[in-house]
């Protein structure tokens, strides 16, 4: 990524390649949603001195992410951790469940009295596959759940269409039963008075008679 020591300087203000106490590769990429791991070389008299990663391109303002203790245990905070091994002369930064946005000008540090030691490193970022696909087993576990939202909806018609069929049903039968019971119970008016008046007059031949 950079030709020569003098774009260095010009694109990294605050940095001097006369700083070579601690150095790193200049790009790393790593694949979205996996992680990356960055390895830090420093020089011998830094042992123990504390060591951090730090992001912005400004290497005078840039923001510090995590740092050791001074020793070689290891030290995560949110998505990152640093460990430092101090036989070896490295320590090793890893980011995890990378996103987009994370891709950007890094820093290998190390912290001294006055000014610290730095070595930028470029991080981009592999787009991966982000969008939604459903597997075999993910597609049997959600259609248990399509089919319980579409059967009440089933149940509810079935039960409508019962009712109205009884509605059917019923309606006729009851209003048969009702005419046969009126036509049972209807006024004998006309057919009893005519038969008591032949009864009367046939009473009256016979008293003539």
């Amino acid at each position: 990524l950079w030709q020569d020591d003098s774009y260095m300087d010009l694109c990294f203000p605050g940095y001097s390649t006369a700083q070579n106490e601690v150095t790193g590769p200049k790009t790393k990429s790593g694949p979205e949603l996996g992680s990356l791991t960055v390895q830090c070389n420093y020089t011998s008299g830094w042992k123990t001195h504390r060591k951090y990663w730090c992001r912005g391109a400004d290497w005078r303002d840039c923001k510090i992410l995590v740092s050791t203790t001074g020793s070689e245990q290891e030290v995560k905070r949110d998505r990152v951790s640093i460990r430092d091994d101090q036989e070896n002369l490295t320590f090793m930064v890893t980011m995890e469940d990378l996103r987009r946005d994370d891709a950007d000008i890094y820093w290998c540090g190390i912290e001294r009295v006055g000014s610290d030691h730095g070595f930028p490193v470029d991080v981009s970022i592999d787009p991966g596959k982000s969008e939604l696909i459903l597997t075999p087993s993910q597609d049997v576990a959600v259609r248990p759940q399509v089919k319980v939202t579409a059967e009440p909806h089933t149940l509810s018609l079935f039960s409508s269409t019962y009712f109205l069929i009884l509605v059917f049903l019923e309606v006729p039968l009851l209003l048969g039963m009702l005419s046969a019971i009126l036509w049972v119970d209807r006024p004998q008016r006309c057919p009893g008075r005519r038969l008591g008046q032949n009864f009367l007059f046939m009473g009256h031949s016979a008293v003539f008679s």
